[in-house]
């Protein structure tokens, strides 16, 4: 099944995700509408909410609260974007300036801030207490997440343990809670629901680590953002806690030198994509990524079949052939 299928199973409620993001957004004071319409117009691959929508369908549901909630999850995601860029001091998002450069970090900080409350009471609407336990828990680690990237920016001695809990609080909780949602919504028995949200538990340690390999692979203009960025911020992800393994002095020397720096002054960005390239280390990381996206399929084995079950079973491949 091509991504174009895949998304065409839920085209139509993703039309009525987007309105409905767009009504909300622009339901608020002057700066957040503004700020609002123009993360929309940067486009993203709303692929949070399709996968909420497509877990609903391949649970039986098909009504309004997966809408709402596709619009939640993506508030919540946008949220966090905005947070990110103004954490990191980053300057482009999507090919353009981010919120922060735009608009200044307080500003920013704000309306991510009210995107959070907006969404929160947006799920209210549903009177669910699991859609809230489920929402509140993963904002709480998606945070901690954050918190504990900031207390390791410049360690070079991050463990593969340490990086993959930041990836999945970063980001895999989110497409976790995203499955749990849909299964929520269709009232499947808890054993279903378990195995929905381990699928987008691993679907989103994929993604997750295919946004580390384009940081060393990609080019700037399909990425949107200036290419070994994370290491620049001080961030060590996997490839490189790979490439440093098993007594490489050298790739650590380097490593510390652009840390230190804070940039690359002394060390050159080619002497990095060399070093994560030359030991290994991208295919180590990209076979980690498959070996995820084969658990996500694996977590769907005798799930009722169906047009949406297929779409989530072939949504992996996506994730694993993205460009950007």
């Amino acid at each position: 099944m091509t991504v174009k299928e895949i998304f065409e199973l839920v085209r139509e409620d993703l039309l009525r995700v987007e309105q409905e993001i767009a009504a909300q957004a622009g339901s608020g004071i002057q700066p957040v509408a503004e700020i609002g319409a123009y993360l929309r117009e940067g486009g993203g691959k709303r692929l949070r909410p399709a996968l909420l929508l497509l877990a609903a369908r391949s649970c039986g549901h098909a009504g309004d609260s997966a809408v709402r909630l596709g619009a939640v999850v993506e508030l919540i995601h946008s949220a966090t974007l905005i947070h990110d860029d103004v954490i990191d001091g980053a300057n482009t998002r999507r090919g353009r300036p981010s919120a922060n450069a735009r608009w200044g970090n307080p500003m920013s900080v704000l309306a991510g801030d009210w995107l959070y409350m907006q969404a929160f009471e947006m799920a209210l609407q549903e009177r669910n207490f699991a859609v809230l336990d489920i929402l509140i828990e993963l904002t709480q680690k998606m945070v901690e997440g954050e918190l504990l990237e900031l207390a390791g920016l410049g360690r070079i001695d991050l463990s593969e343990a340490e990086a993959t809990d930041l990836s999945y609080r970063k980001t895999a909780c989110l497409f976790s809670g995203c499955a749990r949602l849909g299964a929520v919504l269709g009232g499947v028995t808890r054993d279903e629901e378990e195995s929905l949200a381990e699928y987008g538990l691993y679907a989103g340690l994929a993604f997750q680590l295919v946004d580390d390999l384009l940081d060393f692979t990609a080019s700037p203009e399909k990425l949107g953002k200036p290419v070994l960025s994370d290491l620049k911020e001080g961030k060590v992800t996997l490839p490189l806690i790979y490439a440093m393994q098993d007594g490489n002095t050298h790739g650590r020397k380097l490593v510390a030198k652009v840390l230190e720096e804070k940039g690359f002054h002394s060390v050159r960005p080619d002497e990095i994509t060399a070093l994560v390239a030359e030991t290994g280390a991208l295919d180590r990381a990209r076979g980690l990524a498959l070996q995820y996206a084969e658990k996500s399929r694996i977590s769907l084995d005798g799930w009722r079949p169906s047009d949406f079950s297929r779409a989530l079973a072939a949504l992996p491949d996506f994730i694993l052939d993205r460009e950007s």
